[in-house]
């Protein structure tokens, strides 16, 4: 994992950044992957001046190698805010280097300034690679399940 860096995103890395989302669709069954629906969304992400998200990139050499977003949300059960990550992804070939730890501690250093006191995320239920590297870093699973409905 040598030279590297865990920083902000900015709206020069959406082009890899659709490149690390197309593989994360690929996996992930409920998601199907489409360039111009993830760059509207990255730049949604990148443009929000209200502190509320922050998107995340490692990087050698120019190379973004993995990504990982987090939103804010307002949770009536902790009392205060709640982060969501979405869209954690280290590229194939650089998986079980240290980099998906290294992007979730960068995000729960910045949600700890905010004082958000409760990190959430989904996973692709499916997915035993992901399941295991979450445990590995702390994570547990809920009784909860996830729904949706499109409007």
């Amino acid at each position: 994992m040598r030279g590297v860096i865990i920083r902000r995103a900015g709206t020069a890395d959406i082009p890899q950044m659709c490149d690390l989302l197309s593989e994360l669709f690929s996996i992930e069954a409920d998601f199907s992957p489409d360039r111009n629906k993830q760059a509207r969304g990255l730049e949604l992400l990148l443009g929000d001046a209200s502190g509320s998200p922050a998107v995340f990139v490692a990087e050698r050499a120019g190379e973004i190698m993995g990504m990982c977003s987090v939103q804010t949300l307002i949770s009536t059960a902790e009392g205060g805010p709640a982060g969501l990550i979405e869209d954690l992804i280290v590229r194939e070939g650089h998986r079980g280097e240290g980099i998906g730890t290294r992007l979730l501690s960068e995000v729960a250093g910045w949600c700890a300034g905010k004082n958000i006191s409760r990190l959430q995320l989904l996973r692709d239920a499916g997915n035993m690679e992901a399941l295991k590297f979450y445990n590995a870093n702390g994570w547990s699973n809920t009784k909860l399940r996830c729904m949706r409905r499109f409007l």
